[in-house]
């Protein structure tokens, strides 16, 4: 387990350093159609992903990680039984909750899983909105909402969990109990590609096994924002454009993100 201090990472470009330093071992716990390009994603950011999701060793497993992620796209009754041990090991937590609210056992989980506190929700607004209670979900696991439509139920839920509270979307929104940051920029052909934002929870886990939650979703959303712009420059299409993700991903430099510090407001 990658250990956090008080002198964590506090900027993009010094979490990104901090992530390729330590290769934190983050564990997933996420839907079958996501694995590969998520372990991929974890590689060319400079972890190390590891795909346990089997009751009796997923709590073991994550124990000994730097970071988890909780994502609830495919939560058969292994998966969700495996979440429930991972979530109690006392490691920083990511959930995921793909879908919420248009579907009920993926929503009872998710309202299951809160009590155990997670470290960042991530999820698009219409799936923040039905965690909070205050919408139904989207269209299966697109938005119908924008993050600005959320805001008050991220806050809300932020306030409710100690989580800090990441709403994904054309300008990406985090809040915490006590700060929020907007997240310029990125690609549109990230959300052509399956698989584009459950690897950015993916990020967050391994973010925050090396810096605190807040600061783990700023630079995990600001990572995928500029690995985006760069991948859609090279790229024909979605398929050119996974791969030029990829590469831009470890190409990506601390350098690279100190023009897109702030956003704190």
């Amino acid at each position: 387990m990658v250990v956090r201090t008080s002198s964590s990472p506090s900027t993009p470009a010094e979490a990104l350093e901090a992530v390729r330093r330590a290769a934190p071992l983050t564990q997933c716990i996420t839907n079958a159609v996501v694995t590969n390009f998520t372990a991929n994603a974890l590689l060319a950011l400079g972890a190390a992903p590891a795909m346990c999701d089997i009751p009796g060793e997923a709590g073991m497993f994550a124990g000994i990680a730097g970071g988890v992620l909780v994502n609830l796209g495919t939560p058969t009754a292994e998966q969700r039984d495996a979440a429930r041990e991972a979530v109690v090991a006392g490691t920083p937590w990511v959930l995921d909750p793909v879908a919420v609210g248009a579907l009920p056992v993926r929503t009872a989980l998710a309202h299951e899983l809160l009590a155990s506190r997670p470290a960042v929700i991530r999820g698009n607004a219409s799936e923040i909105l039905a965690l909070a209670g205050t919408g139904a979900g989207g269209r299966g696991v697109d938005a119908t909402d924008s993050p600005d439509d959320a805001r008050d139920a991220a806050v809300a839920l932020a306030g409710r969990t100690g989580a800090t509270v990441a709403v994904s979307g054309e300008i990406d929104l985090i809040v915490d109990a006590d700060r929020e940051a907007r997240i310029v920029g990125g690609s549109a052909l990230l959300t052509q590609v399956t698989g584009g934002g459950c690897a950015l929870g993916a990020a967050m886990a391994a973010f925050a096994a090396v810096t605190a939650p807040f600061e783990a979703a700023v630079a995990a959303s600001t990572v995928w924002a500029a690995a985006s712009e760069r991948a859609a420059l090279s790229s024909r299409g979605p398929g050119s454009f996974a791969v030029a993700f990829l590469d831009e991903l470890a190409a990506l430099r601390p350098d690279d993100l100190e023009a897109r510090a702030g956003g704190d407001r």
